[in-house]
């Protein structure tokens, strides 16, 4: 069988000697290859055809483009490559527009580097990630003000999320991938897949982030 490719990826921060210190901690994997960087919105996007990343680290703090705005034009032009955000605690707003941008997931900054690069091999395998920290941050965010006004399992939009469904999204909520969920429930990959299917479905979402963000949202999870 033919090696895998590697993979490409291309890094977007605005400080230079965090983007150094991002570069050098990545150079040490052989499965990435760090095809480009930038340090702004409008850079990224002007080498974005010559770089062919697989997966863009994205900064949401750039001080021309907004990381939601860079984001949608990355995907508009390049449909197949996958965004990681990476963010602090205080650009939540940020965070839930550049995941209904279509943003695969998200990263606090100070992330340990092998743990990014996990999560860089996650999305690129059409994962989705979850920063346990910043979810119950958000949670605390959106949570209703008094029991009178919190969603139940049967508001509109959620059709009735069953106990296993909500208990695979608590997990993902976590950080947990695909495989961890079905290790942690003694189920397939399978099963696990297809009950995320089904929680797309019943809450209106497209993927794992966007179901854990609706899930905070409607007070269905705790994470």
């Amino acid at each position: 069988m033919a090696p895998t490719p590697p993979i490409r990826l291309l890094v977007v921060e605005d400080q230079p000697q965090i983007l150094r210190h991002q570069l050098k901690l990545l150079e040490g994997f052989s499965d990435l290859v760090l095809c480009g960087s930038a340090r702004d919105g409008t850079e990224a996007l002007r080498v974005l055809d010559e770089a062919r990343p697989d997966v863009v680290l994205l900064d949401l703090g750039l001080p021309d483009l907004s990381g939601i705005e860079v984001t949608r034009e990355i995907l508009k032009r390049r449909p197949d490559t996958e965004v990681l955000i990476w963010t602090v605690f205080e650009e939540e707003d940020k965070v839930m527009g550049a995941i209904r941008a279509g943003a695969a997931g998200y990263l606090l900054k100070g992330t340990p580097a092998a743990r990014l690069v996990e999560a860089i091999r996650e999305v690129h395998s059409g994962g989705s990630i979850i920063q346990p920290q910043l979810a119950r941050r958000l949670l605390r965010r959106f949570k209703p003000a008094s029991a009178a006004e919190a969603p139940t399992e049967t508001a509109p939009g959620t059709r009735g999320l069953s106990p296993r469904e909500r208990e695979i999204l608590k997990l993902i909520a976590r950080g947990l991938s695909n495989v961890d969920v079905a290790r942690a429930l003694s189920v397939s990959r399978a099963t696990v897949r297809t009950h995320l299917e089904h929680i797309y479905q019943k809450l209106e979402v497209s993927n794992r982030t966007e179901a854990v963000t609706e899930g905070i949202r409607q007070g269905l999870i705790d994470v």
